[in-house]
């Protein structure tokens, strides 16, 4: 598996490893990425069962539990306060457009998976990067091949759980050894070095959804509409500018939203990213 050999740029590393997890854990539910995509292609409300529907691969149960954490989450609201109420897309899921791109460009240029469907990409791709700590260890590689007990040491981990992290990180093909020798450094391969756009990204959104919960406590401003129908305040302006460096276009992830989507109500924004632990 080829290897990467040279030092990262020092933006690699410049992310908040912790953010970076608690944000791509957001995500990694499986499904979640799927019902987006649902919800960004209609552009407007859908009840579960429309949304189950379009994915039979899942059964509506399933699909309304997790309609429901995504509420939970912030990701998504509810159009109206009366039972089997419809689904839309919140401010926030909508601006995580720019994420799902960077996951799906990441994986079809670095992971030889063959054709998938780009929601069945970016969620293949959340799994391999979610997990507690990954980021953490994959930041310590990024100035280049690393022993195990330097990796422990910078990561802050016990050897077990750096062993075990480092296992699964070859096995998803982020990670490799230098030689076949016990002892031989690990190192990042090309995928792994490759994750700085993904990161960026991420940082960008979660940095949006912060500033949204400032603002949400702070006098009422005008709002910045932007072209995928999600409602950014004025703090979130790189995440504006990240959208805008990802167009919409057919065939692309996430189709243009039909209408544009009312502001967020500030129950939701208050607790909009609750960043879980596990």
């Amino acid at each position: 598996m080829p290897t990467f050999t040279q030092p990262l740029t020092p933006a690699f590393g410049a992310f908040d490893s912790q953010r970076v997890e608690d944000t791509l854990a957001l995500m990694a539910p499986k499904w979640t990425t799927w019902s987006l995509q649902t919800l960004a292609q209609r552009g407007g409300p859908m009840r579960v069962r429309d949304i189950a529907t379009r994915l039979p691969f899942v059964s509506e149960q399933f699909v309304s539990k997790r309609l429901a954490q995504m509420q939970a989450d912030g990701l998504v609201i509810r159009v109206g306060d009366r039972r089997g109420a419809p689904y839309q897309l919140s401010a926030f899921g909508a601006a995580l457009v720019p994420v799902h791109h960077a996951l799906a460009d990441w994986s079809e240029s670095h992971l030889k998976l063959g054709p998938m469907a780009g929601a069945e990409r970016v969620e293949d791709a959340l799994r391999r990067l979610h997990l507690r700590h990954s980021t953490t260890v994959i930041q310590a590689l990024g100035s280049g091949p690393m022993r195990f007990v330097a990796i422990a040491e910078q990561s802050g981990l016990d050897d077990s759980y750096a062993r075990a992290r480092l296992v699964r990180l070859q096995f998803d093909g982020l990670v490799t050894r230098t030689g076949p020798r016990h002892g031989d450094p690990y190192t990042l391969t090309h995928a792994g070095a490759a994750l700085g756009p993904v990161y960026a990204a991420v940082a960008l959104w979660y940095d949006a959804a912060a500033a949204a919960r400032r603002h949400t406590a702070a006098p009422a401003v005008a709002e910045t509409r932007v072209s995928t129908g999600a409602v950014l305040p004025p703090e979130g302006a790189r995440s504006t500018a990240a959208l805008r460096r990802s167009p919409l276009v057919p065939g692309a992830l996430f189709s243009p939203a039909a209408q544009a989507q009312p502001p967020v109500p500030t129950a939701v924004t208050a607790a909009a990213v609750p960043f879980r632990g596990r």
